[in-house]
């Protein structure tokens, strides 16, 4: 078998540029990186037959009497780290297979390149663009702020700001391009917003972000957590995911003569996530902790409704631009940054075909302030509840046919057993909340 030129330009690059490791990064089924290292003498070899390890003791891979994965190194994503503590290491994402040569079903990448090619065989390209919030803390054990500073400030007593520059380097540094960088809400708060590309891409792109993020800080002797919730009272971490649809090169969600500048593809597609957002909030939202974010008054939506500026709803329109019609895009708002960005991607695009697919109508837009609502008046205006916890986002998610068939049955089901395990063991622990309330008086 002969090398790609991909492959081979990879080749060439290293030894131009000397470089005597490559990390070879996969994900598993949670969203944790996982990597391994190889010499440079040993690219070749994987190039054209793989690596094995061992798969049995990663989440979601294989059990023990199975164990043997392959990977294989994508060229594609070959990059050079540009932290000072790697020097001369690249890295490369790997696609994993059987020893067979078949792609293997608990790989987060293939689940999303099965749904990305549903999506190819439609016609369409998927795009997104994530916008990924995180916070700096002292440390990993003391989660005191490091500012008072507030949405957009620009003070002096925003000393992450080095931070931060220091991370859009290092990822343009490895070819991700970066659109805005500020900080958020929440003191000590902060967001980088990577510029928006096809999904396959961007999910790899998230995850050297999250890393990326955490090397820095620890360079700067600090901690940064894409916890969705860690502190009580404040804004917590969100991944408003903003996608489209492209056909070539013309984006499909645009149309001139309607209100909102949507095609009715466009309308199909937000009907399609708002009909299945509370089936896919347990990959979008898939920790205990994911769910005390998601409540009334803090800007994370509770609604499956849509609005054009109403930042309350599930689904956002940001508002066009003449001239912009490849921007029109639609924003989903629920999803945090602590998920699989495969998985989450993978299940927004299934949730949107499906409405495609469905010739699913679109309600009318939430006008209103959804959370001043009545709970009769939402009924009215077809409005239902994201999951307001853990068991019930397990429980919708188990029962759905369209997150099972986006996920396939080897992650679904490892999915839905992990986290009914994460939720038993949480039952089971007495917190500092129930502590301070009850021992003084019981």
């Amino acid at each position: 078998m002969a090398l790609s030129e991909e492959a081979q330009y990879v080749l060439r690059t290293i030894e131009e540029r000397g470089i005597k490791f490559v990390r070879l990064w996969f994900t598993d089924v949670l969203g944790f990186l996982k990597a391994f290292t190889i010499t440079s003498q040993e690219l070749e070899g994987a190039f054209l037959e793989g690596m094995g390890f061992d798969g049995s003791s990663i989440d979601g891979f294989t059990r023990i009497q199975e164990s043997d994965m392959v990977a294989i190194p994508d060229p594609s994503t070959f990059q050079i780290i540009p932290w000072p503590n790697e020097a001369a290491v690249a890295r490369m994402f790997c696609d994993i297979f059987n020893p067979d040569g078949s792609p293997f079903e608990g790989d987060p990448r293939y689940v999303l390149k099965r749904q990305l090619k549903r999506a190819a065989d439609l016609g369409f390209t998927f795009y997104v663009g994530p916008e990924l919030e995180f916070f700096y803390f002292k440390s990993s054990t003391d989660p005191t702020f490091l500012d008072q500073s507030g949405y957009f400030d620009e003070t002096p007593l925003d000393i992450a700001t080095d931070f931060r520059k220091r991370t859009v380097g290092y990822l343009e540094a490895m070819g991700i391009p970066v659109e805005y960088v500020h900080h958020e809400v929440a003191p000590s708060q902060h967001e980088i917003d990577l510029r928006y590309t096809d999904a396959l891409t961007m999910a790899d792109n998230v995850m050297t972000y999250r890393l990326t993020v955490k090397e820095v800080a620890q360079e700067f002797g600090v901690y940064a957590t894409f916890m969705p919730k860690p502190i009580a009272g404040v804004n917590g971490s969100g991944m408003h995911t903003h996608q489209s649809l492209f056909t070539g090169n013309s984006n499909s969600f645009f149309r001139t003569e309607d209100e909102h500048h949507l095609s009715d593809l466009a309308k199909k597609y937000i009907a399609g996530l708002l009909k299945h957002a509370p089936e896919f909030t347990l990959v979008t939202n898939q920790w205990v902790n994911s769910y005390k974010r998601l409540v009334p008054g803090y800007e994370a939506p509770v609604y499956t409704c849509w609005a054009s500026r109403n930042r309350s709803a599930l689904v956002r329109v940001p508002m066009y631009k003449p001239g912009k019609e490849t921007a029109t895009r639609i924003e989903l708002r629920s999803p945090d940054p602590a998920c699989n960005p495969y998985l989450a991607f993978a299940s927004m695009l299934a949730a949107g075909l499906a409405g495609i697919e469905g010739n699913y109508q679109l309600a009318p837009e939430a006008s209103n302030n959804i959370f001043e609502m009545t709970d009769d008046e939402r009924h009215e205006a077809g409005i239902t509840n994201l999951p307001e916890d853990l068991p019930e986002a397990i429980h919708l998610a188990e029962n759905s046919k369209v997150l099972r068939d986006a996920l396939g049955d080897h992650v679904h089901e490892f999915l839905i057993r992990n986290k009914k395990a994460e939720w038993g063991a949480f039952k089971s622990y007495v917190s500092p909340f129930e502590l301070e309330r009850y021992l003084p008086i019981l």
